[in-house]
């Protein structure tokens, strides 16, 4: 881990390895056949669905959810695979009770909505299980398509490209592909490997070659990819952290929830990975959930979220908030950090409580202090190195329609795009949706 050397309290080995393979399992074990078809028959499969109008890739879930009922699965997957390539990961990680599961009409009824997003992991599962790929290659175009970023929304561009016959050169920073899927996901969501047996299995399409290790600014520019290319399509994430500008940050153990989460994934021993006896998270998001609940997972005595609104202004989703509490997170609200402590390393944390105001969030003059041998921060990141000759939203690429970005045959999608919810789904529909409109530019439609 990353700032060095560590501190007394933040050591490895808390757990032996059986604790930590009970922990680290799946968080939500697949449907067996015979649960699918029961929950599939709870759909009413209804005509003006709200569940299709809340998914940002528009799956025609009452279409694949009969088509599991009557014994065609791998019918079921197309139906899912044909909108969302990435269908698999969506599954496992998609906050579902605000989406699809939110506004079912079993939900609004009941209060138990039908188990869509179990059952497209059920769906998928069995067709890629089945090492069978639902889509043909059409012959080739002749075009060049450069993508840059080889997460959701590369991904789901660079398939939907190649299957439209044209020659993609995807071009991505790290050593694997799968980017948040691979690297930002907490380990129990996505175990077993599967972000990278899912781009394996994407990968079956043909005409997509890439290029690990190469990042946009370092290895090469807009420019000359603009240059090799008949057309480009940004999707490299956000490669910036933010900085909280507080005195202390600079001590040791005070580091980017992200770059945890990430040595958790790629981890292969997690024995051997150090956490501390007390961890404070600051932020509100699903990374902050995903940082604070694998620090308890890997044997944390304490794990602590802090976030500056109240609990309803959360970014994670309540059924985050229930899943970390549930896993012995406290969660304090209202309060916001004005001064990090420690000789070397951070020894404590020091908070201002927050209140509405006027022009905004107010800071008081009301402190209190937590104790703490590891800090992670999780309040968003930012575009790193930005492409000359793109205009910016704020700290993102400004994008209109399909992703079209300032320049003649760029686009852009995902995170680094302005506009969207940073979700995996939505970073996917932006990549296809981004696809169709270079297709069409390319063909001259």
């Amino acid at each position: 881990m990353t700032n060095t050397p560590l501190t007394p309290g933040v050591v490895a080995g808390r757990l032996d390895t059986g604790q930590l393979a009970a922990n680290f399992a799946d968080m939500a074990p697949p449907l067996g056949v015979h649960e699918a078809r029961v929950a599939a028959d709870r759909c009413y499969f209804c005509y003006d669905a709200p569940c299709v109008t809340a998914c940002p890739t528009a799956i025609d879930i009452p279409l694949f959810i009969r088509q599991i009922s009557t014994g065609t699965t791998e019918a079921a997957a197309r139906t899912i695979f044909a909108q969302n390539i990435l269908g698999g990961t969506c599954a496992r990680v998609c906050p579902t009770e605000n989406l699809c599961e939110g506004s079912c009409v079993r939900e609004t009824a009941e209060g138990k909505p039908v188990e869509i997003g179990a059952l497209q992991r059920f769906a998928t599962d069995t067709l890629m299980a089945a090492n069978t790929h639902p889509f043909t290659r059409a012959p080739a175009s002749g075009r060049k398509v450069a993508v840059v970023g080889a997460g959701p929304a590369g991904l789901a561009a660079a398939h939907r490209l190649a299957m439209f016959g044209h020659t993609v050169a995807l071009y991505d920073a790290k050593p694997k592909a799968g980017g948040l899927n691979e690297y930002g996901l907490a380990a129990y969501k996505v175990p077993d490997g599967f972000a990278q047996s899912e781009v394996a299995w994407l990968m079956q399409i043909g005409g997509i070659s890439v290029v690990h290790g190469w990042a946009l600014g370092r290895d090469g520019n807009l420019d000359d990819l603009r240059a090799a290319h008949d057309a480009v399509f940004l999707g490299m994430g956000l490669a910036g952290v933010n900085a909280l500008g507080i005195a202390g940050e600079q001590l040791d153990q005070v580091l980017p929830a992200t770059d945890f989460i990430r040595e958790v994934r790629q981890a292969s021993d997690l024995a051997r990975l150090p956490v501390g006896r007390d961890v404070v998270v600051i932020g509100g998001g699903m990374t902050a959930v995903d940082a604070a609940v694998q620090a308890k997972l890997l044997g944390a005595e304490t794990a602590t979220i802090v976030y500056r609104r109240d609990l309803a202004q959360m970014p994670a989703s309540r059924h985050e908030q229930d899943h970390a509490t549930a896993s012995g997170v406290k969660i304090i609200t209202n309060a916001t950090p004005v001064a990090i402590h420690g000789a070397g390393a951070v020894r404590e944390v020091e908070f201002a409580y927050t209140t509405p105001g006027a022009k905004g969030l107010e800071v008081t003059s009301q402190t209190f202090r937590l104790k703490t041998d590891q800090l992670f921060t999780a309040i968003g990141q930012a575009l790193g190195e930005t492409p000359s000759g793109l205009t910016l939203d704020g700290r993102k690429i400004a994008v209109t329609g399909p992703g079209r970005t300032s320049l003649p045959n760029v686009w852009a999608g995902g995170d680094c795009a302005a506009g969207g919810d940073d979700l995996t789904v939505t970073a996917v529909a932006e990549g296809r949706d981004a696809a169709m409109d270079i297709h069409a530019s390319l063909m001259g439609a």
